[in-house]
This record gives structure tokens, C-alpha cells and sequence, in this order.
């Protein structure tokens, strides 16, 4: 009795250590059940139950194996495992032989979650690939008119005045990218800093409506504006003015129709929304919109110079804002994008 009352004495206690750390950890017997296990790892495998065998929970044929290993008296080991269902997660697994007073053999499991270190590395590697991918064409095509022009070409007057044209739309849109990647990075770089200033989005929505009538105009596209009441907000007035200036300009662009434009308080928040009739946008691109490069019609895109990341700039400029971007779309029905804004405390209002 003194030993089985010592054992569970030691099981309470290892309970309560394992349950003061971050990261998910359990301890299993020398036939892989479990002895204990912290919140974290009950939280990563819902189904840990005391004195249930692993293999009922944990399903990962190279870690079972390596705990294996550790039980018939091995070394530590570390391995990599995948979780596929419900969603893709990456997890870094330690094991290491553990002597627990009332167990001959035990072994204590760590798992150190990889999933957004290997998300973070996978954007980075897919914005490397797509960057490089949007510049070379450009550059290419530079490159042939070039040596075109030095070439068979050097005495046609109108062949010149042809490619030097189309030499500066290539160049145009290198521009237009570099500059779309540098607000990025920045945005990015001040994305824990909210802004404070308060900023009328009234005036500035209509100042970018008058900025982008002309372009509407040439598209034999309608303005549409509904603003009620004077709404401000705090924020960065160039960065709320591109989130504007980018949904309207790609309603003008990529929709038919009249665009709706549309202003208004709603409890403690501005909605911005702009409203297209086009041809709307498949479910299941909606989730994918806002990621760098993404583009639901490459070719339509880049023929009307788009470069890829207006929203996802929108969406950067709308996080640190401490806002909420909302894209409502299916396919014949145009698409409506919606930005909510916390409004600013009234009494700093009168500032704007």
C-alpha cells in the first residue's frame, strides 16, 4: 500500500509540473499508456485519457516507432510530425527516457508546434518564387526590345517608336511593383503600431472618388456615393486613403455596371464598402484574395496593370488599423468588399 500511495503521489505531482509548462507534454509507461498530460497537449490531442494507450490518440507510425526505441532503453529522439486533418500542422516531437519511481521504464513526450515557422518559411520561399516570376517577364521582354532596337531594327523609325512604347509599359509595371512591395514591407514593418490620428474618412473617400472619376469616366462606369453623417476614425490618412483608392480603383477595373460606394457608422465602428456588379468571384477564391500575388485571372489582371498585392495591402493596412476586412462574392452577382473600422473616441473627434 505505502508504494501504490507513493505512486500516486508521484503521478499527482508530475501532473502538476508538466502542467506549469507551455509546451504540450506527456508522459507514457513502458507499454506506451498514458501516465499524465498538461492542457496544451489535451488541447492538441483532445482524446489523451490516463492509463489509454498512445496509439489510440497518436496515430504517427515514425513517432510510435521512436518511442518505441526510447522504451527498450534507446537515446533521445526528435521527429517531425505531420498532421493533416482537420487542418495541416507541423509539430516537432522529443522523447526521452524518463525514471519514474513505480515504473521500470517511462518516457516523457514533448511536442514543440512548427506549424507558423513552416507557414512564415513557405511565404517567404512562394514570395521569393512569384516576386522573381513578376519581374522576369517584364525584364525579358525589355531585354529582346533592346536588342532588337541594336539590332534589325536600328534604322525602322516606326518599328522604334512601337517598341519604345510597349518598352515603357514593361518598365511602368517593374515601378508599379517595386513600389506595391516597398508599401508592403513598410506596412509590415509598423504592424504592432496603431495609429492614432484622427482622420474624417468622408473627405478623404470623396477626395479618392474625384481622384478616380476620370478612369470611371473612360470605362463608362457609374460612381454610386452614400455617405451618412461625419465618420472618423483614427488611423494613418495615406494608408486608409490606398485602401480606398484600391477597392474603388479594382471595382472600376475588373466590375460592370455602376460601383456603390458607401459611408456609415455602425455601433462602434466605421463600414466602408464598395460594391460591384460584375462577374462576381468563385467561393473558392474568396479565401485566397487577400495573399500576395493571388490573382483569380492572371492574364486579366496584369492587362489592366495589376500587380498582385492591392489587397494585399488592404488587408495589412486594415490589420494595423485593428480593423476587419469582409469580401462577399459569388460568381454573376459582382463581389462587395466591407472594411471595418473602430471609430475614434468622440471627444478626440472634434481634432479631425
Amino acid at each position: 500500500m505505502p508504494d501504490l500511495r507513493r505512486r500516486y503521489q508521484g503521478e499527482a505531482l508530475l501532473g502538476l509540473v508538466i502542467d506549469a509548462l507551455p509546451e504540450a507534454v506527456f508522459v507514457i509507461d513502458s507499454e506506451a499508456r498514458i501516465v499524465a498530460s498538461n492542457s496544451a497537449a489535451r488541447s492538441v490531442l483532445p482524446s489523451l485519457r490516463p492509463n489509454d494507450p498512445l496509439a489510440r490518440s497518436l496515430r504517427s507510425p515514425d513517432v510510435l516507432d521512436a518511442l518505441d526505441r526510447v522504451l527498450r532503453g534507446g537515446q533521445p529522439e526528435k521527429v517531425i510530425w505531420l498532421e493533416r486533418l482537420p487542418v495541416e500542422c507541423w509539430f516537432e516531437v522529443h522523447i526521452a527516457p524518463l525514471r519514474l519511481e513505480g515504473y521500470e521504464n517511462a518516457a516523457v513526450v514533448s511536442l514543440r508546434d512548427l506549424t507558423e515557422s513552416r507557414r512564415v518559411e513557405r511565404m517567404r520561399v512562394d514570395f521569393v518564387a512569384n516576386a522573381s516570376h513578376e519581374l522576369r517577364t517584364p525584364l525579358a521582354s525589355l531585354l529582346g526590345f533592346v536588342e532588337t532596337l541594336q539590332g534589325p531594327a536600328r534604322d525602322d523609325d516606326k518599328a522604334r517608336d512601337r517598341f519604345l512604347s510597349i518598352m515603357r509599359e514593361q518598365a511602368q509595371r517593374m515601378s508599379r511593383l517595386v513600389d506595391d512591395l516597398l508599401s508592403l514591407s513598410r506596412i509590415e514593418q509598423h504592424l504592432h503600431l496603431r495609429p492614432d490620428t484622427p482622420v474624417d474618412l468622408g473627405i478623404l473617400v470623396a477626395h479618392i472618388v474625384d481622384t478616380l472619376a476620370p478612369m470611371a469616366e473612360d470605362g463608362g462606369i457609374e460612381l454610386k456615393v452614400d455617405m451618412t453623417g461625419q465618420v472618423v476614425v483614427p488611423g494613418d490618412r495615406d494608408e486608409l486613403a490606398r485602401v480606398a483608392e484600391n477597392l474603388i480603383e479594382n471595382a472600376i477595373k475588373y466590375g460592370s455596371g455602376p460601383v456603390e460606394i458607401s459611408l456609415s457608422p455602425l455601433g462602434a465602428s466605421a463600414v466602408f464598402s464598395v460594391r460591384d456588379h460584375g462577374p462576381g468571384i468563385a467561393p473558392e477564391h474568396l479565401p485566397r484574395l487577400t495573399e500576395r500575388f493571388y490573382r483569380v485571372d492572371a492574364g486579366k489582371s496584369r492587362a489592366k496593370g495589376g500587380t498582385g498585392l492591392g489587397l494585399a495591402i488592404v488587408k495589412h493596412i486594415v490589420a494595423r488599423h485593428r480593423g476587419r476586412l469582409a469580401i462577399d462574392s459569388a460568381p454573376g452577382k459582382g463581389a462587395t468588399f466591407r472594411v471595418f473600422l473602430p471609430l475614434i473616441e468622440p471627444e478626440k473627434a472634434d481634432s479631425a
